[in-house]
């Protein structure tokens, strides 16, 4: 018998470093025209900073073998595009009955949630909080704060990510946006949205794998 050599990670606390990686990536805010409802204030921001990281993600990816987990940290910088607030572009799993956690080490944020039919979920976030994302739901991460929001992530290896499915519907159905009352945001309806039919609905459910 092959046995994988147990393995050890250290991650820092505030800002979400990870040593030991297996990837990292970043999106900067030229990456993410695609994602903000509001053209103009986009435009404007990427005209002084296009290069902006926006945030950035380190993993650890031990096998590709069904039943082994893909771990690590996602540091979301604080920041707003009109009203809206920064955010991860977002994703559901390829094979969309895999499930996710993310455990919040640092910072003030949500989880947006949305069901392929289209019903809005919601998960603050707060350090030492675990938001746990349920098969077939559409997620992301979005920063309320004025800090990093810093978490780490964990799911199995092979869900593979649906990045497009946002992008197909013209957003998600909710835009998180900044509101003067307490909590200090809201929901607003994203009227760029086209609800999916029930033949794309089903297409999202017969990803996952039943047996």
């Amino acid at each position: 018998m092959h046995l994988m050599l147990p393995t050890s990670l250290g991650v820092n606390p505030q800002t979400g470093l990870m040593s030991g990686f297996s990837r990292r990536y970043e999106k900067r805010l030229q990456d993410l025209a695609d994602i903000y409802f509001d053209g103009d204030a986009f435009t404007r921001l990427a005209r002084e900073n296009s290069n902006l990281v926006t945030y950035e993600v380190y993993d650890f990816r031990p096998s590709d073998r069904p039943g082994d987990l893909i771990f690590g940290t996602s540091i979301l910088y604080p920041g707003r595009v009109g009203d809206e607030f920064f955010m991860t572009r977002g994703h559901v799993h390829a094979r969309a009955d895999r499930p996710e956690i993310y455990y919040c080490q640092e910072g003030q944020g949500l989880m947006l949630m949305e069901s392929p039919d289209g019903r809005t979920e919601t998960l603050e976030m707060t350090p030492q909080t675990i938001a746990y994302v349920p098969p077939f739901w559409i997620h992301r991460s979005v920063n309320l704060g004025p800090g990093t929001l810093v978490t780490v992530f964990c799911y199995p290896s092979d869900a593979g990510q649906d990045y497009e499915i946002i992008a197909r519907a013209g957003g998600m159905r909710h835009l998180v946006v900044a509101d003067k009352e307490p909590p200090g945001w809201r929901l607003a309806e994203n009227p760029r949205y086209t609800p999916r039919t029930p033949e794309e609905v089903a297409r999202v459910v017969a990803t996952g794998v039943t047996d």
